[in-house]
């Protein structure tokens, strides 16, 4: 039976992701505590994986009872922050660590919508079974590791790879987890980030060739090829309608695909 498997929410853009039992749908249509907070220059530009490698060398966790969000350098110091009350702390810490030059960088905080890359869409969606055969196509990574770089929201189980593929394009149905319908927005064609080790940083060679390659191979027959611009995409951007926003999302619901 197809059903949720995995909530996965990251309180800061850019860094570590945090598993969570239960989450709400918030008013803008993302998911309570996803990206809710981001770091910025003084240009208003976003500190991110595509800004810098060394987000990959801190080690997070986030208590979302207290708001504590943890951070390990890999020298193992380790700092914790209350993100809420304490963003000029960690801005100025976050600022020296990353060693960019800034002089005025700032957290920022979205109650509503987050900053996830896609201001206008929801979750993003991605089944386990596609994150097993990714990580099947390299040498080296495992199936956490092809989740910690592809960085989903979502994941389903009990369907097969690349099922979320299924839900773009011309009549493509919408789904259902518990009582919250999802219906697909853009398939997500991914960036510089997963190619890289997500502990290290480490580029792994020829990642975005072979990845098209073996998509290709492998596009799923019930998928519309003219919804994607290319090969190199892995998951989907879901969209919540507002009459569904506000309900909660459970480990463990049922998924059910639906008519549009």
């Amino acid at each position: 039976m197809a059903q949720l498997e995995r909530l996965r929410v990251f309180p800061v853009k850019g860094l570590g992701g945090t598993d969570v039992a239960a989450a709400d749908v918030l008013g803008g249509g993302t998911l309570e505590g996803d990206r809710e907070f981001a770091l910025f220059d003084a240009e208003g530009d976003v500190i991110n994986g595509k800004r810098t490698q060394r987000v990959h060398e801190l080690a997070t966790d986030y208590d979302p009872d207290s708001g504590t969000f943890a951070v390990e350098t890999p020298a193992g110091e380790t700092v914790e922050f209350d993100l809420a009350r304490e963003r000029e702390r960690a801005a100025a810490w976050f600022g020296d660590f990353f060693d960019l030059d800034l002089t005025d960088l700032t957290l920022e905080r979205d109650v509503r919508r987050g900053f996830v890359d896609r201001r206008e869409m929801g979750p993003s969606v991605v089944s386990t079974a596609t994150l097993e055969t990714i990580a099947s196509w390299f040498d080296g990574i495992s199936v956490e590791g092809a989740r910690r770089r592809l960085r989903a929201n979502i994941e389903v189980a009990g369907v097969p790879a690349f099922w979320e593929d299924r839900f773009v394009g011309d009549d493509a149905p919408a789904f259902e987890i518990g009582d919250v319908r999802f219906e697909g927005v853009t398939p997500c064609g991914r960036c510089v980030v997963p190619g890289r080790d997500p502990d290290t940083g480490a580029v792994t060679p020829d990642f975005r060739e072979r990845f098209i390659e073996r998509r290709r191979e492998t596009f799923p027959e019930w998928a519309d090829e003219d919804a994607f611009e290319h090969f190199f995409t892995a998951m989907l951007i879901a969209d919540v309608p507002e009459a569904h926003r506000g309900r909660r999302l459970r480990v463990g619901d049922p998924v059910t695909v639906l008519d549009r």
